[in-house]
């Protein structure tokens, strides 16, 4: 490693709530444009660890399990809002995400788009053929992390 990309590590501090928040956000905009409109009011919400009622009922062994969540009706189920029901929502896990991140090669925009589109699939009842056809289309317009 060169003095300069040492440099440049050694001031990087691990991305924030709102960072996170930031690269959801840039991943969400990047997908394609019928997939954003089906998710009108879907709400994406960044913490840094599931909750344990959350951990608890997916029956994770530790808070590091869960990189994201849907929670909500999904479309697949019947998509009609009932009065009193919270709105659909993606949980991303902040702390979790950086842990995978730092054990596998690939970039956290990616990752993050990764794990948002599949969260998002669970509203729709998409495949895991369909999510990876929804995530390359969002890889093809999101630019390079620097």
């Amino acid at each position: 490693m060169s003095g300069r990309a040492a440099d440049r590590w050694a001031e990087t501090r691990a991305p924030s709530l709102a960072e996170i928040e930031a690269l959801a956000d840039a991943a969400f905009a990047a997908l394609p444009e019928e997939f954003r409109t089906l998710c009108a009011g879907v709400r994406i919400h960044v913490d840094d660890f599931p909750d344990e009622e959350t951990l608890t009922e997916m029956g994770c062994e530790s808070e590091f399990d869960l990189l994201g969540l849907f929670r909500g009706v999904g479309l697949a189920q019947s998509g009609e809002v009932v009065s009193g029901q919270m709105p659909n929502a993606v949980w991303l896990y902040r702390r979790p995400l950086l842990d995978y991140w730092a054990e596998h090669d690939e970039t956290l925009g990616h990752l993050v788009t990764h794990v948002l589109v599949h969260e998002i699939g669970h509203h729709f009842g998409l495949s895991d053929d369909d999510m990876a056809g929804i995530e390359a289309a969002a890889d093809d317009i999101t630019p390079s992390e620097a």
